[in-house]
């Protein structure tokens, strides 16, 4: 199976903040968010996978910037990383300043894909090879993130978390 560069599966999408997805603030619903981001991160596991892909888990979503009504929003999604049969995906969501045009970071998440096939079995992923700093800084945080994960399921003891080796025996 062929390596793969965060680039190759990488998911940009742009959208406008309308009033039926916003709450009595006028601001976009945190729920509507989370769709909008599975939705890219879903097209970013396709890409790299090549196959189906079902969202496994919601790791982490900070909503640290309100998103008002008639915003022009971006999220970015890509692999940060591959693992035997599941793929990490980060999301960046920025906000458009109407006027300048100036593009803020508001919000992040990260989500967790498995790749199926037709009877939904996990199949296998290419691995990914990252390019970047920001890529290459992810791409170890994420090892952590799935030890961490591993170890508060009582799948991995603590001391088995800095073997890199026991992240790819238990999956």
């Amino acid at each position: 199976m062929k390596s793969k560069t965060p680039s190759d599966s990488r998911t940009v999408t742009t959208d406008l903040v309308l009033p039926s997805e916003t709450n009595h603030l006028s601001h976009l619903f945190g729920g509507a968010l989370l769709a909008k981001m599975d939705r890219a991160a879903y097209i970013t596991a396709r890409r790299h996978s090549r196959r189906i892909a079902v969202t496994a888990s919601v790791n982490h979503v900070a909503f640290n910037t309100a998103i008002p009504l008639g915003s022009v929003v971006t999220i970015e999604a890509s692999v940060s990383r591959a693992f035997k049969t599941s793929m990490e995906i980060f999301i960046d969501v920025f906000i458009e300043d109407r006027i300048s045009g100036e593009r803020t970071k508001a919000n992040e998440a990260i989500y967790t894909f498995v790749a199926v096939d037709d009877t939904m079995t996990p199949v296998e992923v290419p691995e990914i090879i990252p390019e970047t700093e920001l890529e290459k800084s992810r791409y170890e945080a994420a090892l952590r993130r799935k030890q961490l994960s591993l170890v508060l399921a009582g799948k991995m003891k603590p001391q088995e978390a800095t073997e890199l080796k026991a992240i790819f025996e238990i999956e």
